[in-house]
């Protein structure tokens, strides 16, 4: 293709969404001249579904649940008024609460106010915030945002070590919908235990987001936490970003929520327009389709020219993967769907895996994401003619050209800013395509089985673990092989995780065991003591 052919090919395929000031360029996706055409009827399905879904169908069968997260930003198009209501106090209680907090109206005993939050949370209870946080925050912030977002007892210790002094300042809040997720959990009891080290009462720190009766609500009132804010379960985790786990922690940091809500509201309006070369999601679900061949063949690479969308990337795993990697489709057969998502930025990837991206395996496609303005205020230049954001857009570009020359397909979608709207509007951007794509190949994007499997799969490791914990502390005069223990406790074929989580407790002092080297690494013993 020509480079006149591909500017003819760009001005026709072209979709803008003017009020956002948004484009998506799919010229360098290599799809046939008929595609579009031949994929109206399975679109038009796709549309019907997602206006049922937004009408209140349940949408989410496994779990008998309506998907709601397009009523967060147009609380008037929730199905009943019950939920409008709900929808419209929740944001009027975030704006309150956090003023209140900003003119130390809600302060902390043993300081004139709060300076800092620690939000604990993980997945979409965090992933969201972070991405927030870093795309929109300042040195201007009304207060700082820190993250307990895993259950790594050292990834803890760096944060309390960054807020050291400052945690009688530090306003907590602990995001967990059910309130037993137990990464959350430890996080809070950690949180906890710090503040009570301090002589600080964590309840007079302490802010919940959760589902009204959950075991976390149970623990925020039990402790006279400051306050709680609702978890629907019509919300997904990794679409709650513009629910109160999300807008809690961004209007306390000073963020513009008004903005989110309002670009993500103004995205809805343009990607319910049935026309598909109008409608950048469905144009984007339908690249997907035709880059994958409907299996998820490739991989998605997101490249963000903008170091404040270094997250965006990480945010679109779950947001995607979570949703569209599915064992079954909505009539039970096996399909394996989903598609791979990753991403670093630019122009630090051409340092990194653009070489394997231009000249190795061809197993994916790219979407590069422009931001048209450089900075707030005017930028130098680096050379005579250029300043640093001109060699940004040039290495964009040129990446873009170089991938084109080798037959990799590539989309751009143009922003004119990082702003609170922009940001927004690409929130609500994947969100519908990710919806539309899933109707595309027919399956559940709203459910999560596999992450269950691996929280059962979890505790029964867990439980092994208090087994050989008794067995050895039964029996402290003589140490054991792995082997041995497993079969001591009644699992004979979990040799491999006894060991390694006896590895694991030796490792660590607290935890009382010890270990006595053997001739090979297996023939390692174990013993309390």
């Amino acid at each position: 293709m020509t480079e006149r052919q591909l500017w003819e090919r760009y001005k026709k395929y072209l979709c803008g969404v003017e009020p956002v000031g948004l484009t998506l360029d799919v010229s360098r996706m290599n799809f046939p001249e008929d595609f579009l055409e031949r994929m109206r009827g399975p679109m038009e399905k796709a549309f019907d579904a997602m206006a049922a879904l937004e009408k209140g169908a349940i949408a989410n069968p496994d779990e008998k649940r309506m998907v709601g997260h397009y009523w967060l930003r147009a609380p008037e198009l929730a199905p009943e008024p019950g939920l409008t209501k709900e929808i419209r106090d929740t944001v009027a209680a975030v704006r309150a609460f956090s003023d209140d907090v900003h003119a130390g109206r809600v302060k902390p005993p043993k300081a004139d106010r709060f300076t800092r939050v620690l939000l604990v949370g993980i997945g979409g209870s965090a992933l969201g915030p972070q991405l927030v946080a870093d795309a929109l925050g300042t040195a201007a912030d009304r207060m700082q945002v820190f993250f307990f977002d895993n259950t790594d007892p050292d990834g803890m210790d760096r944060v309390l070590a960054q807020l050291g002094d400052k945690l009688a300042e530090t306003l907590t809040v602990v995001i967990s919908k059910s309130g037993g997720t137990k990464e959350t959990r430890n996080g809070m009891v950690e949180a906890e235990r710090a503040y009570q080290q301090k002589g600080l009462d964590f309840g007079r720190h302490a802010v919940a987001v959760t589902g009204e009766g959950s075991e976390l609500d149970r623990s925020a009132k039990k402790g006279n936490w400051l306050r709680t804010f609702p978890m629907w379960d019509w919300v997904g985790g990794r679409t709650s970003v513009l629910s109160a786990v999300g807008l809690l922690p961004a209007r306390l940091q000073g963020l513009d929520i008004d903005g989110m809500l309002a670009g993500a509201r103004d995205m809805d309006v343009a990607t319910r327009e049935r026309d598909v070369l109008r409608n950048p999601a469905a144009l984007m679900a339908l690249m997907w389709f035709h880059a994958g061949n409907g299996r998820g063949q490739k991989d998605l690479v997101i490249l963000p020219y903008k170091d404040r969308l270094l997250l965006l990337s990480r945010y679109l795993q779950q947001l995607v993967m979570e949703s569209l990697g599915k064992e079954k489709d909505l009539d039970g057969k096996v399909v394996n769907q989903g598609l791979a998502v990753y991403g670093n930025k630019g122009s630090t990837d051409q340092h990194a895996y653009v070489q394997q991206l231009r000249e190795g395996v061809s197993n994916f496609f790219a979407t590069f994401v422009e931001v048209l303005k450089d900075r707030e205020g005017t930028s130098m230049r680096v050379e005579e003619e250029f300043t640093s954001g001109d060699y940004l857009l040039g290495f964009l570009l040129g990446t873009r050209r170089a991938l084109f020359e080798k037959g990799r397909e590539s989309m751009t979608l143009t922003v004119q800013d990082v702003s609170a709207r922009t940001l927004g509007a690409l929130i609500a951007l994947y969100e519908r395509a990710v919806g539309l794509y899933a109707s595309l190949v027919n399956i559940n994007a709203y459910h999560q089985p596999g992450v269950e499997a691996g929280k059962k799969a979890a505790g029964a490791v867990l439980e092994l673990q208090r087994k050989l914990l008794a067995k050895l502390r039964g029996d402290k005069a003589k140490g054991h092989t792995a082997e041995e223990l497993a079969t001591a406790v009644g699992s004979p074929d979990e040799v491999e995780t006894v060991f390694k989580v006896l590895e694991h407790l030796a490792a660590n002092a607290d935890q009382g065991v010890k270990r006595e080297p053997g001739a090979q690494r297996f023939d390692t013993r174990f013993r309390a003591g």
